[in-house]
């Protein structure tokens, strides 16, 4: 009788539903995996299910997960075996790296909810399980509070018009944009050159505004220049709107767009899988590793070798020359940080300060390797005024280039010190960092537990403290709901 009533143990399942319920949708990470294998027997085993190349049901379920995640479908044959050897021949590692590049740009899951982090100028903008959140300096309205605030000194959630569920957001100077999960894009801030996307006012716009043009387009992904934005649709098409006197928006011309338009592609250009705007000019990264430029030309950003402006998207063949896939890239005020399939990283544009990271100041007129993190398997790159963060699939965050009032996290050098060369950032070395992201003096991280920390200026409360003015060493930045 006793035996007929035991309770039911995991241990007890089939082996196959096991694996069924490990490879479903259950967005299980590399680091779940690893502690089902080691706090749970079950798990270590082959159970005549997994083929010999592979040691367990978890790295079955791990190899699974891997061969259906977007960015390796999209790598060919080489580069995925190329990214396998990287990562040792594990396959929960590989894993790792592919969820962690994915979710560093977009939504990162933590124990505490879903966020992502993005400082703009004198500002910074938080999404916490879809609701929207900003602090700082709302010059032009950019925090999207009304008219009648001019500061926020800790995070304030964002009204919409109606309920949003918030998943993408791009954080500008005086400008903002925020895409809903349902692909409706709104934006607030400065609009006197149309880089809202609001046709009938060149005023500020004080608090989100549903973009009418893209109604019936819907979109994954912004990003915010200086006077212009770049939007990414689910199909993989992208628009833009704003100014365009460098050629910054992608239409073979000079024009001015006052609402979003089709960038038409020049040649056979895959799908687009990510954007990046400069100040004046653009970048987009298409599924089948390319990397497509365009707008000014100046500090080299273009990647071409010349500081000539490019009207339409022009790929960057140097990445294309050397076979070279690249997953993610940031566009930085002087400069431009990218990330390839491999982990590796590339910088261009200019080296003031030492913000490519190569121990000097010197320009780099095309994509240079940083050669000084290729033992690392970097899964994150993040560039804005002459400084640069790269981030590793172990959570540990490297930074280089000009401290600027503290904004490159190491509280023992000066506020105007120089760091040619990747160093670790120590002061953070007890947490997983997820994500990161920088602003013009300040700089934000959120970590796996969900905590967020800034460092740096914070003269107009962009790191959500009142009382600081500025803060050396990484300092909580707590969010009340």
């Amino acid at each position: 009788m006793g035996d007929r009533l035991r309770s039911a143990t995991f241990d007890d399942l089939p082996s196959h539903l096991i694996l069924e319920i490990l490879t479903s949708g259950a967005r299980l990470g590399g680091s779940d995996l690893v502690c089902l294998e080691l706090t749970n027997t079950t798990f270590r085993g082959t159970h005549g299910l997994v083929p010999h190349k592979l040691r367990s049901l978890v790295d079955f379920a791990a190899f699974q997960l891997s061969g259906s995640h977007p960015i390796y479908v999209s790598l060919s044959y080489r580069a995925q075996e190329e990214l396998l050897a990287r990562c040792s021949g594990n396959w929960k590692k590989v894993l790792r790296f592919l969820q962690s590049v994915h979710q560093s740009s977009d939504i990162v899951e933590t124990s505490s909810g879903n966020m992502q982090i993005r400082s703009g100028r004198y500002h910074t903008l938080l999404i916490k399980d879809s609701k929207i959140y900003s602090c700082g300096s709302s010059l032009c309205g950019v925090l999207g509070h009304g008219p009648e605030t001019t500061n926020c000194v800790a995070f304030t959630p964002i009204k919409f018009p109606y309920p949003v569920n918030v998943t993408h957001v791009s954080a500008s100077h005086n400008h903002a944009a925020f895409v809903a999960k349902s692909g409706e894009v709104f934006t607030c801030g400065d609009n006197s050159s149309f880089c809202c996307g609001h046709s009938d006012t060149n005023r500020p716009i004080f608090k989100p505004r549903l973009v009418e043009a893209l109604k019936n387009v819907p979109c994954k992904q912004v990003a915010a220049g200086v006077s212009f934005t770049v939007f990414l649709t689910t199909e993989g098409q992208i628009y833009t709107c704003g100014t365009s006197g460098h050629g910054q928006l992608g239409h073979g011309d000079t024009l001015d767009r006052p609402t979003p338009k089709l960038v038409e592609p020049v040649g056979p250009i895959g799908s687009v899988v990510q954007i990046a705007a400069g100040p004046s000019y653009t970048l987009v990264v298409t599924n089948d590793g390319g990397v497509y430029s365009f707008g000014s030309g100046s500090n080299f950003c273009l990647g071409h070798g010349e500081q000539h402006n490019e009207l339409r998207p022009r790929v960057i063949q140097s990445f294309r020359r050397n076979g070279i896939h690249v997953v993610r890239v940031s566009a930085g005020d002087e400069h431009v940080v990218a990330l390839d399939s491999n982990g590796f990283v590339y910088t261009w544009g200019k080296g003031y300060c030492g913000a490519l990271g190569h121990g000097d100041e010197i320009d780099k007129t095309t994509p240079a390797l940083l050669t000084s993190l290729k033992n690392h398997l970097a899964v994150q790159v993040c560039a804005s005024k002459r400084k640069t963060f790269v981030l590793m699939d172990s959570g540990c965050l490297y930074g280089f280039g000009w401290m600027a009032f503290g904004s490159l996290g190491f509280p023992d050098r000066d506020v105007s010190d120089k760091v040619l060369k990747p160093s670790m950032l120590y002061s953070l070395k007890d947490h997983h960092i997820c994500q990161v992201s920088t602003g013009l003096y300040h700089s934000v991280v959120v970590t796996n537990r969900g905590r967020i920390f800034g460092f740096g200026d914070n003269e107009r409360a962009q790191l959500g403290h009142d009382e600081l003015r500025g803060c050396l060493h990484p300092t909580e930045i707590l969010v009340e709901e």
